[in-house]
């Protein structure tokens, strides 16, 4: 049986092949999307979870055979111009963990908050953000910034088998929520629900509202999208989810 791994370890392992100095590694210096309704978005490599179901496949897992290192300059200019051309309002660093690199991520965010026109989403596990407070408290002092924590399931087993991690490693991201809500960071939960039942979903439902209505009220459903190297990584792990959707039959309202 493969031995579940800390996070915060992983964490260490993987900055010494994403982080250079100020600069950040990336697989792709930006591409539009339909999310949000348009957004320019950065793709970083590396990651400190593992989940079963992720669609960035080699960049997580290589993240010392891809990509290339970038400053935050060239990475706001990189969206900026994507986002001008395309109308867009939105900006953002995904396909693997933003927080990995905070200092290159902080960085962007002030180039972001400088230029006054658009408002970053940071997609994060929370993990970083919930093992410690301060990187909540740094992220304050930007009014153009709502923080999106992806929750990997609805409790410690399930997040535990979705992302390899260690179960008590799934509290640093309800931490997460709590320490951006108590510095007064706009911010919302995504749960991954694919693998959840109803149950379990009403308990984390319970536990969301004792840290703060407000993450109930502005509760994301996020469910399995079927890419080709996704439906591998499931079967190799004999997982199967209970909710899915194919690539080109993705509802409306997930978008």
């Amino acid at each position: 049986m493969k031995k579940n791994f800390d996070p915060i370890k992983l964490t260490e392992e993987m900055r010494k092949y994403v982080v250079k100095d100020i600069m950040r590694k990336y697989y792709r210096l930006v591409r539009g999307g339909k999310w949000y309704g348009g957004i320019a978005t950065s793709d970083c490599c590396g990651c400190n979870l593992r989940c079963i179901f992720c669609w960035s496949n080699y960049p997580r897992d290589h993240p010392e055979k891809v990509g290339k290192f970038y400053t935050p300059v060239q990475i706001f200019n990189a969206l900026n111009r994507c986002a001008s051309s395309r109308g867009y309002k939105l900006l953002r660093i995904s396909g693997n963990e933003p927080t990995l690199g905070f200092e290159h991520l902080l960085k962007v965010i002030e180039l972001v908050e400088d230029f006054g026109r658009y408002t970053f989403i940071l997609e994060t596990n929370g993990i970083l953000i919930g093992y410690n407070k301060i990187y909540a408290k740094q992220l304050s002092k930007f009014k153009s910034l709502h923080v999106r924590v992806s929750l990997k399931g609805t409790n410690p087993e399930e997040f535990s088998l979705l992302t390899g991690a260690n179960p008590e490693a799934f509290h640093y991201q309800l931490e997460a929520l709590k320490n951006l809500l108590d510095y007064g960071v706009k911010c919302h939960p995504a749960v991954m629900l694919s693998f959840s039942t109803r149950g379990n979903i009403r308990k984390l439902v319970r536990k969301l509202m004792e840290i703060d209505p407000i993450l109930v009220d502005e509760f994301e459903e996020e469910y399995v999208f079927l890419y080709p190297h996704v439906i591998k990584r499931l079967k190799k792990a004999k997982v199967k989810p209970l909710i899915s959707y194919k690539p080109n039959n993705i509802p409306k309202e997930l978008i």
